[in-house]
């Protein structure tokens, strides 16, 4: 089945999702598993932009992408209604102001370390004379927020510019999207991952906590059909992304 065999979701309830008549998605660039700029245009692509492409179809409107830099700024973006859907790790801390579907696929989080350190696994880095760097208001900022009793965190402006802060100074780890300081890890010297991860990260699509039942379920039942009928695997494949798995 096909995105394009999708039901056409009836317009009273498209208005709902999508009250301006435009349907407006925000893209967040600090998660190179989900969305990234192309090389050759600098339009977004991704898995983001072919699930809120996807979504537009069904609802029979026009696609408004809005870039941001950060989860952060994404969450931002769909709490203060100036986007109508985002994609975001699920986090207690969002749910405050966003209401998620089911996850549609979970991503890995890793630490990173100088090759010298002295850490060989993630249980040793929360001790007090620790500095962890993370990107500000990422799933790893909050879920690290609440679970490092010890270690300091420090907070680089965005995901992507964890390791360059990093390298930058006297810190002990950087934590983040495990394929991201896995590319980091090339382009830099003398770095090295601590072997499995400290956190799964439940991506899914939300929405603003204000809009009706009808407008959650249809999301819902949106992401369960593009898990079930193949679309989001193959988007993985086609964007060559690797260290992401198909949500149960």
């Amino acid at each position: 089945m096909s995105p394009l065999a999708l039901p056409q979701t009836p317009p009273d309830i498209a208005k709902e999702i999508a009250p301006t008549g435009t349907l407006r998605a925000v893209i967040n660039f600090g998660n190179p598993i989900l969305a990234r700029k192309d090389p050759s245009s600098g339009a977004p692509v991704g898995v983001s932009v072919d699930l809120a492409q996807a979504l537009a179809k069904q609802l029979n409107l026009p696609l408004t992408l809005v870039p941001v830099e950060s989860a952060g700024k994404s969450v931002e973006t769909v709490t203060q209604g100036q986007a109508d859907i985002g994609f975001f790790a699920i986090d207690p801390v969002r749910g405050k102001g966003i209401t998620f579907t089911p996850p549609y696929v979970l991503i890995e989080g890793s630490y990173l370390v100088k090759k010298d350190s002295p850490l060989l696994n993630n249980a040793q880095v929360d001790q007090a004379m620790h500095r962890v760097v993370v990107g500000k208001g990422s799933a790893y900022d909050l879920f690290l927020t609440r679970e490092l009793k010890e270690a300091q965190l420090v907070r680089a402006p965005t995901s992507p510019l964890v390791v360059p802060f990093f390298m930058e100074g006297t810190y002990d780890v950087a934590a983040g999207v495990k394929q991201q300081l896995e590319s980091d890890a090339k382009k830099f010297d003398g770095l090295r991952l601590l072997p499995g991860r400290f956190m799964v990260i439940e991506q899914a699509m939300g929405q603003p906590h204000s809009v009706s039942k009808r407008a959650q379920e249809t999301l819902a039942n949106f992401v369960a059909n593009m898990k079930s009928n193949g679309f989001v695997r193959d988007s993985l494949v086609r964007h060559q992304i690797e260290g992401a798995t198909i949500a149960p």
